[in-house]
């Protein structure tokens, strides 16, 4: 369980220069896991818990060309699983969602994100507590940091309306990402049967 709190810059693991190494190929789209894309493809990155399920939420959406689970909104550069469960990060556990708007708008990935975990829980996502399972949108533009912004105002509504409490998610512009251990990208392909604490409020999202 790491911290549930969000820590100083000063309190920071120090982390490494060297980069994580990073698969080839994504396992379920064979598309690959770094850029550049090609053109036309657009960028979103969320955080909403555990990023295995988070992960293979996304990917199964049709017109999402590659995912890739990494660490962001934190301190320290190239960040292991391991430093990053303690807190002293400062790193939530994101998930980078490569997709074509001709197919799947940023407005319905935003539908899948609101929908599928509960943005409600601050430092925590179930069963899952720590500052590294809080609920993030990383903005990849401006257009977008405005869309995420107008979904949450909605949302939080739909939500009170149900009984639920205040939105918790932290929206910003998308800070550099850190690419994860190669056996966490998509891990649930590689594990069918591994943890995925992914819970709903099973309140819609329209926007």
């Amino acid at each position: 369980m790491g911290l549930t709190r969000l820590i100083s810059a000063a309190e920071a693991l120090p982390g490494r220069s060297t980069p994580m190494p990073v698969p080839a190929r994504h396992e379920v789209s064979g598309n690959p896991l770094q850029p550049p894309w090609p053109e036309g493809l657009a960028e979103a990155v969320f955080g909403m818990g555990c990023f295995w399920g988070a992960e293979r939420r996304f990917w199964q959406q049709p017109g999402v060309w590659t995912t890739a689970v990494g660490y962001a909104g934190g301190f320290t550069p190239n960040p292991t699983y391991a430093e990053v469960c303690t807190g002293l990060t400062g790193h939530s556990e994101v998930v980078r969602v490569v997709f074509d708007p001709a197919v799947i708008g940023y407005s319905d990935l935003l539908r899948v994100f609101f929908e599928s975990h509960d943005p409600t829980q601050g430092m925590r996502q179930g069963n899952d507590t720590g500052s590294q399972y809080r609920s993030v949108i990383h903005a990849t533009t401006p257009e977008h940091l405005e869309q995420a912004r107008a979904a949450a105002a909605a949302y939080t509504a739909a939500l009170r309306a149900a009984g639920h409490g205040v939105i918790t998610t932290e929206i910003i512009e998308a800070p550099a990402f850190w690419y994860a251990e190669p056996d966490h990208q998509q891990y649930l392909d590689k594990h069918p049967a591994g943890y995925c604490g992914l819970r709903g409020t099973g309140v819609r999202c329209v926007l």
